[in-house]
């Protein structure tokens, strides 16, 4: 057996850069390349293997541990899961800001290849700077932190382990089912410790991704329950992404008459004037969807996990006869709330249970014009929020209006967190799939910066607009520096509402008087949070990192930020003075949100009487 002499580092490099995938024959490089933040734990070892024997891998320089991973992510899910960044950091708390991250990875099943470094194995300078010590356990180190948070997690702690983890990573990194967060802990003297490596180990490996057909059982079931339903009602999910099968769930929803409502993840698998998209669903759904599933005997859930978001705490569904058909390639998610259980890929059930239902002759019993008076009800709605104007200022709705209005439909926007996913969910019309990209498996704040940089990472012939809070930005915008660095445009759209403004209206809505969410100087006779609002120039601390800025305030000077923005070379951020507090919110929807039966207030305990009675109609599986 022939062998080559490497550290360890070098071998995991050498092993990632000729790793492949194979979709429906189609052949794509893996491992694009590496982010990094360099600290002693990775410098002279993975460190010293990026400078001097990359390979084709690429590096890029993170600016916070958490941002580079987070845009390694969003970098993996615009490309479907196709291609990914590894992430290198030191040990400590460089490895810990990961931690984050790995979390949104793995809620949103998006590979994520974390490689922190970890404390020496040899234990010969114990503790080292930045070490943990656990004196009942030392084996214990900050990387134990990644475990419940990665599908996968290992610690290298000889370097002929890195063959059997390495190969282990790859089958998790590639599997639809049971992708997420990847972690290799890596000691920092392990990475520099060689091994004679078998030389098979460093071929080409193409990781052949066979969809997975539904079993004909599964579809016979699946179409029996159907044609005895008449008011389907279709979810589509993020796996109708990710299985490529947007053509299938369109084609399949106007054969029967389905009406297709989205979940954050699903939305813009089909077009929004498609006459029978009903948009978003649940807590942050349309009229239109909500009402229904609150009518529907039948749920089709396509590629979906069923968050309490999208069914609304499992109070959307109000028919006492509803039944759900689940079509996902993770059986996890393919048995939910009781469900017929069709574990596949979802393209393939999609065209199984579409051959099954046209040799039934089925069809949907929905009353001629019923879905069409749904549809044109909401986009009504739509078209009033977006051009409502406000005496007082800009209100949110009105700036998303404007900004629809003003982007193209190739034009990718990147949101995660606050009242915007809510708004956008509801309102934002999208043309063409992947054009709407929102982190909301974890709604993690400040995921959308970095987000948006790696979005436009992965598609450079596409503009990339980040469309952030005030309190998502100040957590996070570190990855707008490395956009420039790397010559990457994408456009920041900062909505300045003040503060936390979605938790505020949430603590408002449960019997509180607003507390602590607002951006506001502390008053000197109350003690609290209360004086005036904080002014702050985004646009100006933009300019200084060296981006393009502009600050707004009216629907016309944001109509015009826009198109200059479009003509600039470098990455620009448009600060959007907003009225605080003119976001969506209702529209038959509820989310469960437990509140004290013992307050001081009593607007408090009654809002909690009002919670224990919508909790008592929601469905217990």
């Amino acid at each position: 057996m022939k062998t080559i002499k490497l550290s360890m580092a070098q071998a995991l490099l050498k092993f990632l850069d000729n790793q492949y995938v194979s979709i429906d024959g189609v052949e794509t490089k893996f491992v694009k390349g590496v982010m990094g933040i360099f600290g002693h734990g990775n410098v002279t070892g993975i460190g010293e293997a990026l400078e001097r024997s990359p390979g084709s891998l690429s590096f890029i320089q993170g600016k916070n541990e958490q941002g580079m991973a987070h845009a390694a992510a969003a970098f993996a899910k615009q490309n479907g899961r196709k291609q990914i960044y590894a992430c290198t950091s030191s040990i400590g708390p460089g490895a810990l800001n990961m931690v984050t991250a790995a979390g949104t990875a793995t809620v949103n099943r998006i590979p994520l290849l974390l490689l922190p470094g970890d404390n020496f194995a040899c234990r010969q300078p114990d503790p080292v700077l930045q070490q943990l010590e656990d004196p009942s356990d030392y084996t214990v180190s900050a990387t134990d932190a990644f475990k419940p948070v990665s599908r996968y997690w290992d610690r290298i702690v000889r370097p002929e382990q890195l063959i059997t983890a390495a190969q282990q990573a790859m089958r998790v990194l590639t599997d639809p089912a049971e992708t997420g967060a990847v972690t290799l802990a890596l000691p920092q003297d392990v990475q520099a410790e060689t091994y004679d490596y078998p030389e098979a180990f460093f071929e080409k490996r193409v990781h052949i991704l066979d969809r997975r057909p539904p079993a004909r059982d599964a579809i016979a079931r699946a179409a029996e329950l159907l044609v005895g339903k008449r008011k389907p009602l279709l979810i589509a999910g993020g796996g109708v992404h990710y299985s490529d099968a947007t053509v299938e769930v369109a084609a399949f929803a106007t054969a029967f008459g389905i009406p297709v409502a989205e979940t954050q993840a699903g939305k813009s698998a089909l077009a929004w004037d498609h006459p029978l998209n009903m948009g978003g669903v649940g807590v942050t759904g349309t009229l239109a969807a909500n009402r229904l599933a609150k009518e529907a005997d039948v749920i089709i859930g396509v590629g979906t996990r069923y968050s309490d978001f999208t069914t609304a705490s499992k109070s959307a569904f109000g028919n006492s006869d509803v039944h759900f058909i689940n079509i996902n390639v993770n059986a996890f998610d393919s048995v939910k709330l009781n469900g017929v259980s069709v574990t596949a890929d979802a393209k393939e059930a999609i065209r199984a249970l579409h051959a099954a239902l046209a040799e039934a002759n089925y069809a949907s019993g929905y009353a001629e014009g019923e879905l069409a008076g749904h549809k044109a009800e909401w986009d009504r709605e739509v078209d009033r929020l977006y051009t409502t104007e406000h005496a007082d200022g800009l209100s949110q709705t009105r700036a998303l209006g404007v900004i629809n209005e003003s982007l193209k439909p190739s034009d990718v926007i990147v949101a995660a967190a606050g009242s915007l996913p809510g708004d956008l969910h509801r309102l934002w019309r999208p043309s063409e799939p992947k054009t709407y990209h929102m982190e909301y498996g974890f709604s993690c704040m400040g995921y959308e910066v970095s987000g948006a940089f790696g979005a436009a990472l992965a598609e450079p012939n596409r503009n990339v607009y980040a469309v952030v809070g005030d309190g998502s930005y100040l957590m996070l915008h570190s990855e707008l520096v490395t956009s420039l660095q790397e010559g990457v445009k994408m456009t920041v759209l900062l909505f300045d509402n003040s503060g936390f403004q979605c938790i505020h209206n949430l603590q408002r809505s449960q019997g509180s008087d607003g507390f602590g969410n607002e951006f506001r100087y502390r008053e000197q006779a109350t003690g609290r949070l209360s004086g005036g609002y904080m002014p702050m120039d985004f646009a100006a601390h933009a300019r200084s990192l060296g981006v393009s800025a502009y600050t707004v305030r009216t629907a016309g000077e944001l109509r015009e930020a826009i198109a200059q923005a479009a003509n600039e070379p470098v990455s620009t951020l448009i600060e959007i003075k907003v009225l605080p507090g003119t976001n969506t919110s209702g529209y038959e929807s509820w989310w469960r949100v437990d509140v004290p039966a013992v307050s001081t207030s009593p607007k408090v305990e009654a809002a909690q009487r009002a919670m224990a009675e919508e909790t008592s109609k929601a469905r217990e599986i």
